[in-house]
């Protein structure tokens, strides 16, 4: 078998490292949070807001929204 040949890895260009952490997103203006705590994995670990639910990343813990009807 033939060897393939390495590709030579460059430098990377600057302005492709990663953004620092953007906490201040998590709270609105009044200093509230704006997304639930999750209940099993208790204060300090935030769940997601989706279209149809609230899930946490940690433990998986989902909670769905109910759907109003409108009649």
């Amino acid at each position: 078998m033939a060897k393939k040949a390495k590709e030579k890895k460059g430098k990377k260009e600057k302005g492709t490292e990663k953004s620092p952490s953007q906490k201040w997103k998590m709270y609105n203006e009044e200093g509230k949070r704006i997304n639930k705590i999750c209940a099993k994995c208790g204060a300090g670990v935030f769940m997601g807001k989706h279209k149809d639910r609230w899930a946490c990343g940690k433990c998986g813990y989902t909670e769905y929204i109910k759907k109003e009807n409108k009649a």
